[in-house]
């Protein structure tokens, strides 16, 4: 019997726990309800039941709850039970005993939303007695963890009627397992008293929480109001659920890559453990994402950065000809690279997106502008086996573009050097 007991016991426990992991990522935070409607009050009476190695038996319990709703899933509950007239059992000889006991529980509530709401329970308690009763006659006190089931009935958004049943294991071994049940009532606090009807009957508190439908930790509301999907939790699909980007992270949950640096806010806070707000996290002057898919260097290290040189160079509409303005600015990495005869260049084109932009044609453009880079530099003395151009089109935006003015930043040629050092040692190199 004791080991059917533990089993009972622990398959309650059990059933709440995983009751937790599985509506973890449905739960909401109850921000928007006033903090007193929140609190409620519940007496209750029942029985409380020795499961026989006692010396006492069954008997009239009663007891009192003050309750407080934290999400639409979770309540906490801090209760005080009596029993006021346990008699012998038997004829152990035990006078008659007042059982007091106090306990904390958490329920998680199915549907805290419908007339009929079904919880699971689980917490710890603590019983004493005026004699040694408990396990065998040989404790006045015992502790313990309990678990059960239960239900509200809620007749409006003030008054419920309640069933609860829950098991109480002692932590002492000799001890077997005692039970209760009881019916009670629950009054909330701040709640209208009037009756209502429908879904909504007895949590009409409850249901001035907008609901978060996806569960990503945004209620529908907000969602509407800041533009995310409420029934996909990872609107712009990075990695971070919209709650995470908006609440924790402050990214742009619309946005899949906040600081377009070429990794998702998903990579650089799971992953590569890099500021998603922050382009070039290690300050080393080369982008996280540059760094992890073309340099295969450490974005949280400074020290292995490649050299970076950004040229904006401005050519005429639709054509691939430098302008002698920009003629400087290249003869300095032309510099660089004729003093370091090891190094190697990789040359970028990049161009703007506007709304017409089309996606082939900047990249054969960027591609053609990266390139005349390339012709340039080859044409004042460096080997153009050390060099190597690619053009991204508009793949690769420095900021937010612009589709209607455009935006000058993201017009960009860059050239990364390999063998020279880091941007720190570009003065080493200067006239």
């Amino acid at each position: 019997m004791k080991t059917f007991n533990y089993l009972y016991l622990i398959l309650l426990l059990v059933a709440a726990t995983n009751t937790v992991f599985a509506a973890d990522d449905s739960e909401v935070p109850l921000a928007d309800v006033d903090q007193t409607s929140r609190w409620y009050l519940s007496p209750g009476v029942g029985m409380l039941f020795f499961e026989g190695n006692q010396p006492v038996d069954n008997g009239l319990n009663m007891v009192l709850r003050l309750g407080y709703d934290v999400t639409e899933h979770w309540s906490t509950e801090l209760g005080v039970s009596w029993a006021p007239n346990i008699t012998d059992n038997n004829g152990f000889g035990c006078k008659a005993q007042n059982v007091n006991g106090f306990f904390l529980d958490g329920l998680y509530h199915f549907d805290r939303f419908e007339r009929f709401d079904p919880y699971l329970a689980g917490g710890f308690g603590n019983f004493r007695a005026n004699d040694s009763v408990f396990c065998e006659g040989s404790e006045h006190i015992v502790s313990g963890p309990r678990a059960g089931i239960g239900f509200f009935y809620h007749l409006n958004d003030r008054w419920s009627l309640r069933v609860d049943t829950r098991a109480f294991m002692a932590l002492d071994q000799t001890c077997e397992t005692m039970y209760s049940a009881d019916l009670g009532i629950a009054y909330r606090f701040g709640g209208g008293g009037e009756g209502s009807s429908g879904n909504v009957a007895g949590a009409a508190v409850l249901a001035d929480v907008a609901k978060d439908s996806d569960g990503d930790g945004l209620n529908d509301d907000l969602e509407a109001k800041i533009g995310t999907d409420p029934f996909n939790k990872d609107t712009d699909g990075d990695g971070l659920t919209d709650g995470e980007e908006y609440l924790t992270y402050k990214t742009d949950p619309l946005n899949p890559d906040t600081d377009y640096d070429g990794l998702t806010d998903g990579q650089e806070v799971h992953k590569y453990k890099t500021n998603p707000l922050e382009r070039d996290t290690d300050k080393g002057g080369v982008a996280d994402g540059h760094e992890v898919i073309e340099d295969h260097t450490n974005p949280l290290d400074p020290s292995d950065d490649l050299m970076l040189f950004e040229v904006n160079i401005q050519f005429d509409y639709d054509t691939t000809i430098i302008k002698p303005v920009h003629f400087a600015d290249i003869d300095e990495i032309v510099r660089v690279l004729s003093l370091k005869t090891g190094s190697t260049a990789v040359i970028e084109g990049h161009a703007d997106r506007r709304t017409r932009s089309s996606r082939k044609y900047n990249q054969d453009l960027s591609e053609r502008r990266a390139q005349a880079v390339l012709s340039y530099m080859a044409g004042k003395g460096v080997d153009p086996g050390r060099m190597n151009a690619v053009g991204y089109g508009f793949s690769r935006p420095k900021v937010q573009p612009d589709l209607v003015n455009g935006n000058p930043e993201n017009r960009r040629v860059e050239i990364y050097i390999r063998g020279a050092g880091t941007n720190a040692d570009k003065s080493k190199y200067a006239k």
